[in-house]
Formats: C-alpha cells, sequence, structure tokens
C-alpha cells in the first residue's frame, strides 16, 4: 500500500475536509482511493460519504470498508457499547484494500487514540505502514499539541511526511511549529465560508504548499 495515513492533534480537527481536498489533489499524479478504517457515531456523522462529496469521488475511488460503530465516542468504546472486539488485524485481514491505488488513509481522532485494551491509532499508523500527514489547528495551544503529536510519531518510527494547518493563518504559530518540530508545513487550510466540492479542489490546486515535497510520498 502507499499513500498517506491522515492523523490529528485531536478530534474534529478538520481530519476528514483535508482527505477530500487531498482526494482532489491525487488526480493530477493518478489513481487515488479514500479508506476510513474506523468510524464511530455512524449514526450522526459518515465521514466517508463526506469526502465522497466534498472530494467530488466516483465509487472506484471510496473503499467503505472497516468497522462501523454507532456512539460518537473513542473506538474503544465504541466497540464495547457495541458489543464488537475491534482489532488491527481483523482490520488488515478483512478490511485492507487490495487495488493498485494511492490511498488517503484517514484515522479516528488523534495518534493516541485506543482501538482496544492494548492497540492504539498510532498502532494501525505502524501496521499499514503509511507517512502520517499531521492536521493541526492554526490557534492557541497548536504548538504543545502539534509537537506532541510529531515526537509520538518519531518515537515510534513512524515518517512524517508534513503538516496541514487549519484556520486563520498564523505565521508565529507555523514558525514556532517547523522549528520546535522539525517538520514542514505543506499547507494551510482556511474555514471556508461555503465548504464545497469545487472550493476544496481550488485550494488543493492552487494554495498547497510545497508540492513536490509532498508529491514524493504519494
Amino acid at each position: 500500500m502507499r499513500g498517506l495515513f491522515i492523523t490529528g492533534t485531536d478530534t474534529n480537527v478538520g481530519k476528514t475536509v483535508v482527505s477530500a481536498a487531498l482526494m482532489h489533489y491525487l488526480r493530477k499524479w493518478g489513481n487515488g482511493c479514500y479508506w476510513k478504517p474506523v468510524q464511530t457515531g455512524i449514526e450522526v456523522d459518515n465521514d466517508t460519504e463526506s469526502v465522497k462529496t466534498l472530494g467530488n469521488c466516483s465509487e472506484t475511488e471510496i473503499h467503505d470498508f472497516g468497522y462501523r460503530l454507532r456512539c460518537p465516542v473513542s473506538p474503544h468504546l465504541a466497540a464495547e457499547l457495541s458489543g464488537v472486539h475491534l482489532s488491527i488485524d481483523e482490520i488488515l485481514q478483512k478490511y485492507l484494500p487490495k487495488k493498485n491505488a494511492t490511498y488517503i488513509v484517514e484515522g479516528a481522532g488523534g495518534l493516541l487514540v485506543p482501538l482496544n485494551e492494548k492497540e492504539l491509532v498510532a498502532d494501525l499508523i505502524r501496521a499499514v505502514a503509511l507517512p502520517a500527514l499531521i492536521v493541526s489547528r492554526s490557534t492557541l495551544g497548536t504548538i504543545n499539541h502539534t509537537v506532541l503529536t510529531i515526537e509520538a510519531l518519531r518515537s515510534r518510527s513512524i515518517d512524517i511526511a508534513g503538516i496541514i494547518m487549519v484556520g486563520e493563518k498564523n505565521q508565529q504559530n507555523r514558525r514556532a511549529i517547523e522549528f520546535y518540530g522539525g517538520v514542514c508545513v505543506v499547507g494551510e487550510m482556511p474555514h471556508f465560508e461555503s465548504l464545497s466540492s469545487e472550493r476544496l479542489s481550488d485550494w488543493a490546486l492552487q494554495d498547497m504548499d510545497k508540492e513536490e515535497f509532498l508529491k514524493k510520498f504519494l
């Protein structure tokens, strides 16, 4: 498998919107596909459908197989409440995509979110062996959250493709993250007044920074 694993510094930080934008970006280079291995709160929130709509994805660009759990809570708790034992081995054996494509794989919540009593989202990233793209906020607190995420990835020998910051541009926070974290910010995504497939495509193809840097991971 090749592609990127989209992780975040927190829940609701913008991973799904960034994933949709990257699906537009991928079409420049070839065959892309989105996959969300674990989705909780499926009764109120369906990230796969959001990416399909915002990314203007065809059926062949979506791999909609994985754990689909009720209750908008951490995966380990959603699985417990659903009477399901969530495991990375089952994800790899039962749900792992097989076709030749570049995958945008979206995680659930942040890096250290538990999947079960022993495994974290970070362990899933290692298992699928993809570099991580970190989605972070641009606002106060992001330096600490983002650098902690970088350190947690490095301690597990997970390659880091870069960072996309979401929100109003903050050059001081960007410079601090790049300096203290030693990782490039490859894009700054605003909070769009009107979120649409067209606007995301424009951002992905025109506004994302360091195209050559990101291209080598895709």
